[in-house]
């Protein structure tokens, strides 16, 4: 018997381009054979209600989204054993660019008809859970300027953003703490990743696997400000991390302090404030993947 599912939708997502997608997405599942059941989401709260009453009742869930959503109901899930969906509806769709989902509607319900489950870790940041990368500092001031931005999608309004961050940034200075070893860094950001990518595609942490139990911890020291924008495009490739000024750890555990006030934003939206402590529940989440992406 095939396992019934709820569909869970921001309406709001991807600047209401959730809403738009619907249509074509409900099509296509019922294409596919998918059983179903449409919930629309009030807000962030009632989303993560219907997610774990839906899990509890033993349907798998079906976050149409963008990051935001998806990473807080996958939080909400970890550990249950309860099955996620994707269908990306988002500006940036990073975890589904990471694990090989289609941003495609089309392609994203075929994965979900015919993948595989997966499982991967999940981030915490003083308890509060999240799938792809905590980051602060510079970082914290681009997402809110982003998330504020409604004219642009995908990585342009975090471009867009991270510009006009920096005309008035100054650095600040940071205190990790890694495994116990204490680190000063003064510059610009740190992120504290469970996956690779972030902002709609910059892959700040290359390195970073969703599978391995571990946090790699990204800071970008202080530089002028013409070096910082002209190593920009190369985030997109990873490229960055050769740049002297970037420095990668990969720990079990960060405790992230600053000399003034930052929010922690992870999966698009603020979770935390510093001082945080970032940690990964090792194999918690159980994800469904095109076939290919497995092997």
């Amino acid at each position: 018997m095939s396992p019934r599912h709820l569909l869970l939708v921001n309406p709001s997502a991807g600047v209401g381009r959730s809403r738009k997608l619907l249509g074509a997405a409900q099509a296509e599942l019922d294409r596919a054979g998918v059983e179903h059941r449409l919930v629309l989401t009030r807000d962030l709260e009632h989303g993560i209600a219907e997610a774990r009453a839906a899990a509890e009742a033993g349907e798998r869930v079906i976050v149409m989204s963008g990051d935001g959503l998806i990473g807080q109901v996958g939080g909400a899930l970890a550990g249950t054993g309860a099955v996620l969906g994707i269908i990306p509806a988002g500006r940036g769709n990073d975890l589904a660019r990471v694990l090989g989902i289609p941003t495609d509607v089309r392609g994203a319900v075929a994965a979900i008809a015919g993948g595989e489950v997966r499982t991967i870790d999940v981030g915490e940041a003083n308890g509060a859970r999240f799938l792809c990368i905590a980051s602060c500092g510079f970082d914290s001031v681009v997402n809110q300027r982003a998330n504020e931005t409604r004219l642009l999608r995908g990585s342009f309004v975090y471009a867009y953003a991270a510009l006009r961050t920096l005309a008035s940034w100054k650095p600040a200075s940071f205190t990790l703490t890694l495994d116990g070893e204490r680190v000063a860094v003064r510059g610009y950001s740190v992120a504290a990743a469970n996956s690779s990518a972030y902002g709609g595609g910059m892959y700040i942490a290359p390195d970073a696997r969703l599978d391995d139990g571990l946090v790699d911890v990204v800071a970008t020291a202080e530089g002028s400000k013409l070096k910082f924008l002209r190593a920009l495009p190369s985030v997109f490739k990873g490229e960055h991390v050769k740049r002297p000024e970037v420095h990668v750890w990969r720990v079990r555990e960060v405790r992230i302090e600053a000399d003034r006030p930052f929010k922690v934003f992870a999966d698009g939206d603020p979770i935390t404030e510093l001082p945080a402590t970032v940690r990964v529940l090792p194999s918690a989440l159980r994800v469904i993947v095109p076939r290919e992406a497995v092997r």
